[in-house]
């Protein structure tokens, strides 16, 4: 039996945040019917781009002072991984709310910032992510075939048992993803 993709991002949304919580020894919700699909994946993405810093081995608080401009690298690097998580909702008539999730994004994943920051890091990472998104240069059109694959990829380790690969072995690609697209801005 074939499970619903909105159930499967609500999955992984649950599995994501029991796992940060059980980090802090709280107790995550177990019932998905308590769970937004949309909100799933404004989660995710800011989850993944977190963990992508991370594996990247990048400092975004060293950045915000010394190259501000890439924060705006990684808000558009979340966004597309947002839109790569919502698109296959709109097949269940669940339409992707990227001026929402960019807010969203922003504020999750530069917490303690300045609202004028904030301002900043949206309005750019939303110039970049428009740019990549509709880049027909051929490096960028493998680019986003591979994040939306990986995405996805992500998200069917994460539910499926029988998946050959754990979400664990797939997160360190996505550091190595979003170091090709720090690269690609840092060049510009």
């Amino acid at each position: 039996m074939e499970v619903q993709y909105s159930k499967r991002i609500k999955l992984m949304h649950a599995i994501c945040l029991a796992e940060t919580l059980q980090n802090q020894n709280a107790k995550p919700n177990t019932d998905l019917n308590e769970y937004d699909a949309l909100a799933a994946a404004d989660y995710l993405s800011c989850y993944i781009t977190f963990k992508a810093i991370q594996a990247a081995e990048r400092s975004p608080q060293e950045e915000r002072s010394d190259n501000f401009d890439m924060l705006s690298v990684y808000q558009a690097y979340a966004l597309l991984v947002y839109a790569f998580l919502a698109l296959p909702l709109m097949q269940e008539d669940i339409a992707p709310q990227l001026p929402s999730a960019q807010i969203t994004i922003a504020k999750t994943l530069f917490a303690g910032l300045s609202d004028a920051e904030l301002v900043e890091i949206v309005e750019a990472g939303t110039h970049k992510f428009q740019l990549i998104s509709e880049a027909e240069v051929e490096h960028w059109r493998e680019f986003r075939e591979n994040l939306d694959k990986l995405t996805i990829a992500f998200v069917i380790a994460g539910t499926d048992d029988e998946s050959p690969h754990d979400k664990e072995e797939i997160l360190p690609i996505f550091g190595r993803l979003l170091s090709q697209f720090c690269e690609a801005f840092e060049n510009v």
